[in-house]
């Protein structure tokens, strides 16, 4: 089918029809074509919210854009060692030959030596900027089996850790790996088992978000340290200490000045959370008025997950002492929430009902 022998809208139509994966493969055409394919869909690829990178399984490594609660692929890449054969076409992906072969899901996969994914990443990455639009969010994900990651522009970085060991040589490597890390977005630990902690100057505790799930409240990370907006832990013990250290470090302004939102869940039939706020100082709404929500969009989120923070609808607040800013606090059964407001204690009182 010869797409340009048809009129504007018609091109339009047949373009807003295709997948993804098909408009990036129609895009190597030709330069005429790919300017068409950016311009009749311009609306459509910025509507695009990410891109993600997702490197965690050596064998199946994917390029998708989230939809909803579903994904569409645009591309996978394989070693080309895996290949049973050659069957492959070549495309010149910003200056950069490489190898693809069709799937029977029809979408391109790209094969390359290991020794060659620097160079065919970065091809990659390029084309999609150009392409895509840089006001596209691209992340790239990586674990700990798979601990790989491009300095590329405008691409951020999660990381994954599974029932991750460590020692202190284990450590020094992570912490080298990451010190010239792009943006670090998510990071995201699960059961993880060290014997050593990070070093508190770490840039792991620059992450944006975090998100830890542990059998206990020992993990080989010091959350005191942690200087970004999102944080998320689920245990199964815990101590009233710690929550209203916490507290009381933030209301001082000693600590976690960038925070916006914490949820500490505690999957323990007798841990007393209501006692937190006996050892925090809280102050109280008035119970006949409706207090304001709190809710943030999450910096990271699987396909089919809530895109946005859990609401915070509570009648107590703390007031941080440097700035008078307020944080929302609500436990709700085994659940700690906490979320911090961009405004005063006057203007937070002007949003209750």
């Amino acid at each position: 089918m010869k797409l340009s022998k048809y009129p504007n809208l018609v091109q339009k139509e047949i373009l807003d029809n295709m997948k993804y994966s098909d408009l990036f493969l129609l895009s190597f055409v030709s330069k005429n074509m790919k300017n068409i394919i950016k311009s009749s869909q311009a609306a459509r690829f910025k509507s695009i919210s990410r891109i993600v990178y997702n490197m965690q399984n050596t064998n199946y490594r994917t390029i998708y854009i989230p939809l909803g609660s579903s994904e569409e692929v645009i591309m996978k890449s394989w070693d080309i060692s895996e290949m049973s054969n050659n069957d492959y076409f070549q495309l010149k992906v910003s200056g950069e030959i490489i190898n693809f072969r069709s799937s029977r899901h029809h979408f391109p996969i790209a094969n390359f030596h290991q020794s060659d994914r620097e160079s065919v990443f970065e091809s990659i990455h390029n084309y999609f900027l150009d392409f895509f639009g840089y006001t596209v969010k691209y992340q790239w994900i990586a674990n700990n089996y798979m601990l790989y990651f491009p300095q590329l522009p405008s691409l951020s970085l999660i990381l994954k850790f599974w029932k991750a060991g460590g020692d202190k040589r284990y450590i020094k490597k992570l912490e080298h790996s990451i010190s010239s890390s792009p943006i670090m977005e998510h990071i995201e630990l699960t059961f993880w088992e060290s014997t050593a902690t990070l070093n508190a100057e770490s840039k792991f505790y620059q992450a944006e978000s975090i998100r830890i799930f542990q059998d206990n409240p020992t993990v080989p990370v010091n959350l005191g340290c942690f200087q970004g907006k999102r944080a998320f832990f689920t245990c199964n013990q815990g101590r009233i200490s710690d929550l209203s250290e916490f507290v009381n470090r933030w209301k001082s302004g000693e600590a976690f000045q960038n925070l916006e939102h914490l949820e500490i869940v505690i999957n323990h039939p007798d841990y007393p959370l209501n006692g937190v706020l006996d050892a925090i100082g809280v102050k109280y709404i008035d119970a006949t008025k409706i207090p304001p929500t709190h809710t943030l969009p999450k910096v990271y989120f699987e396909c089919g997950h809530k895109r946005n923070t859990d609401p915070i609808i509570s009648h107590t607040y703390v007031v941080r002492e440097t700035d008078n800013r307020v944080a929302s606090i609500s436990i709700e059964r085994k659940t700690f929430s906490f979320g911090v407001w961009n405004k005063t204690e006057e203007e937070f009182l002007a949003m209750v009902k």
